[in-house]
């Protein structure tokens, strides 16, 4: 059993940043390419100012990105830190269904022996 993921400190805030459903349709939204703060706050009722926190959460836990293009700071997701959340809960899941097989397992030889 690997627990090398579970003691990077990213996985603790991108996934408390994660918790948020408008920061989840935010990093949906980037998957789809880059977008400035203004573009990724059209579909929201929220302020300018709501969207650039969202996003500065984002930032520090280095899911997206910003770099700045002339006057646009367009914001671009970190496709390798959302990967690594991926790896924990596929790890996880891996964990898991090893358990469920060994109990299947263990109440089948039960069964039998009856």
């Amino acid at each position: 059993m690997s627990i090398s993921l579970a003691s990077v400190p990213e996985l603790d805030s991108a996934f408390a940043a994660l918790g948020d459903p408008v920061r989840r349709a935010l990093v949906t939204r980037l998957a789809h390419g880059d977008a400035t703060v203004g573009e990724l706050a059209a579909p929201f009722d929220l302020t300018p100012q709501a969207i650039s926190h969202h996003v500065g959460v984002l930032r520090r836990c280095g899911l997206i990105e910003q770099r700045r293009e002339g006057t646009r700071r367009p914001c671009r997701l970190r496709a390798d830190q959302l990967s690594l959340l991926g790896t924990w809960i596929d790890e996880q899941r891996r964990v898991w269904d090893d358990r469920l097989d060994a109990l299947e397992r263990h109440l089948a030889d039960e069964e039998a022996a009856r």
